[in-house]
């Protein structure tokens, strides 16, 4: 989950981060007020969750209440790669010599966090690091440890700073990483860590997302990611209300199988015999009963899905867990939706059992069962 600059910036403040003085406007009249309050010459900063937003026009200076005014209105207009702008972030506007740039963020061919840090910042870091690799500077983090203050030093004189700069620089890297570290975070970023005319590193901008696999431990955030995901789909956010992950994939018929690669097998068969799958759903091994019911509600709940195929191959996920979370749905929703249930494995025949009771037959073979379940689907 990505939170925008003026969130980041609120939890970096409060982990004692050097922030310059700044206030959210949603309106022009707030924007001309908030200019007015902090003094002039200020920065006008679209609020958008994508990149690139200086070079779209989203990032502006005024020196006047006037220019304040027609400036936010522009901003308010604006739409960046298919965003509205929606709030402004209204900052004194800092004297800048030089910008750096500072991140923390996983190095998964190492499985370690990094810290990366270059005395190149500001809106062409990528091209930077893809043209001048050795610019960027690496310190692969041990997770037991941290950050300690003398590796934050070394990566501050490598980088071209000196005196009071790499101390302030050693106390700004260990306090990014504890927030990278509290609150689960893919990215930690500051692009670009200014250093002022006073010699003071700033953190112009910031960048903060958050793991969306951890939000369960930052329930502070949960509400917000649920109203925070444009990218995706009213089927995926229904399933996210529901404590279900799924990727939707556009068809008729919902899958739901024990482990990825029978999903996909799964997937690969409708599409086979012409069908498209409405999700990949993949419930992993060991799952409970309760934790099929609660796989299934979203499926029975949004109208495009036509039929749900399930596809259990009993090793870990005994096949009479499955079997009981089919019925508890059957017995606590009003179940509509055609259902067609593979079952092979461990405690099969217990399982088998356990859907006859609700008029279910359950299939042994994959091929029958998709065959049966397109049947439904197309009305043969």
């Amino acid at each position: 989950m990505k939170l925008f600059e003026y969130e980041a910036k609120e939890i970096m403040k409060s982990h004692g981060l050097p922030i310059p003085q700044g206030f959210i406007a949603k309106s022009v009249d707030e924007a001309v007020s908030i200019a007015e309050k902090i003094g002039l010459p200020v920065m006008l900063k679209a609020q958008v969750l994508v990149g690139g937003r200086g070079k779209a026009g989203g990032i502006k200076s005024a020196s006047t209440l006037d220019e304040v005014a027609s400036i936010s209105k522009y901003l308010f207009s604006l739409k960046i790669k298919d965003e509205n702008v929606e709030s402004i972030l209204i900052e004194k506007k800092l004297n800048i010599m030089k910008e750096l740039f500072i991140a923390i963020t996983i190095d998964r061919s190492e499985r370690l966090p990094v810290m990366l840090a270059s005395s190149m910042g500001g809106m062409d870091i990528e091209e930077i690091a893809k043209m001048h690799p050795e610019l960027i500077v690496k310190l692969h983090i041990d997770p037991r440890i941290g950050i300690l203050p003398f590796q934050a030093r070394k990566v501050a004189q490598k980088i071209g700073l000196k005196e009071r700069q790499i101390i302030t620089f050693s106390d700004i890297a260990v306090k990014l990483y504890k927030i990278y570290e509290e609150l689960d975070a893919e990215l930690v970023e500051s692009n670009p860590l200014a250093i002022t005319n006073t010699g003071d590193l700033i953190i112009a901008d910031a960048r903060l997302n958050i793991i969306d696999d951890a939000l369960f431990r930052h329930k502070e955030f949960q509400e917000l990611a649920l109203k925070r995901m444009p990218e995706s789909t009213e089927l995926e956010r229904l399933a996210k209300s529901k404590g279900v992950r799924l990727v939707d994939l556009g068809g008729e018929i919902g899958v739901i199988g024990n482990g990825a690669g029978l999903t996909m097998a799964t997937i690969d068969m409708l599409t086979y015999y012409g069908e498209k799958a409405a999700c990949f759903l993949d419930i992993g091994g060991g799952a409970s009963a309760e934790e099929f019911a609660k796989a299934l509600t979203p499926l029975i709940e949004y109208p495009r899905v036509k039929a749900i195929l399930i596809n259990i191959l009993g090793g870990i996920t005994r096949c009479d867990e499955v079997a009981r979370g089919i019925k508890k749905v059957y017995e606590e929703l009003k179940f509509t939706k055609p259902l067609t249930v593979r079952l092979s494995g461990t405690n099969e025949e217990e399982g088998q059992r356990i859907l006859k009771e609700i008029g279910i037959n359950a299939f042994t073979s994959l091929d029958d069962a998709v065959k049966n379940v397109i049947k439904q689907v197309r009305g043969i």
